[in-house]
């Protein structure tokens, strides 16, 4: 079966910020990203209490916040 699902392109800014910033905040929700621009990561106070399941979690927004600021780089360079 072919999967019709298309890439949207990175919003590349142009000047105008307030319309390229609608842009890129809705291309980083589709890709599940706006979490760790809007909030952060979270890291644990007490690094004695990261379980295994903490651990891989913050390695998946750690990852999510590499994608983004690529992402972001290639939005603003162009």
């Amino acid at each position: 079966m072919a999967d019709n699902f298309f890439q949207p392109s990175i919003p590349h800014f142009d000047g105008h910020y307030d319309h390229w910033d609608t842009l890129i905040e809705n291309f980083l929700r589709s890709k599940e990203y706006w979490q760790v621009v809007s909030e952060g990561i979270q890291e644990p106070e007490d690094v004695r209490v990261v379980t295994k399941v903490w651990k891989k979690e913050i390695e998946g927004f750690l990852l999510k916040d590499l994608k983004e600021k690529i992402i972001f780089s290639k939005a603003i360079d162009h």
